[in-house]
């Protein structure tokens, strides 16, 4: 399955990973508009092998994002968002745990574009693998 938080930019993208995926679980982003917009949530929830995964794009500044989030997603065990492109896993008070995969086409200041692979089993999130996209020439 596929957890994408959104700016997919252009509709054919969407098409394309509706198609391929067996499950995909997906909101719009900032840069998504029209047809996305339409056929997109601003925020998704879902039940994945006991896990509540909620995914929104944008969570606000980094600076008090876990207890912010924590507030927002109380029913949440993870909470996938994008915005930034830049990867991060952390884990609120609550145990709330805040997973961003980056982004596979737009690096923004990272050194490389990132995607997150992970093992959903019995509601545990494990083998949680950010990686890196190598840079083309």
């Amino acid at each position: 399955m596929v957890v994408h938080a959104g700016d997919w930019v252009d509709v054919s993208l969407l098409d394309q990973f509706q198609k391929r995926c067996r499950r995909l679980v997906a909101v719009h982003g900032n840069n998504d508009h029209g047809p996305l917009r339409a056929r997109l949530p601003e925020i998704a929830r879902a039940e994945i092998e006991g896990i509540h995964v909620a995914v929104v794009h944008e969570t606000g500044d980094k600076k008090g994002r876990e207890e912010r989030c924590a507030a927002r997603f109380p029913e949440a065990d993870v909470l996938v968002f994008g915005h930034s492109h830049i990867p991060w896993d952390t884990t609120a008070a609550n145990g709330l745990r805040l997973l961003n995969p980056g982004s596979p086409t737009d690096r923004r200041r990272q050194p490389n574009g990132t995607y997150v692979t992970a093992v959903a089993e019995d509601g545990e999130l494990r083998d949680v693998t950010f990686h890196a996209v190598p840079r083309r020439p």
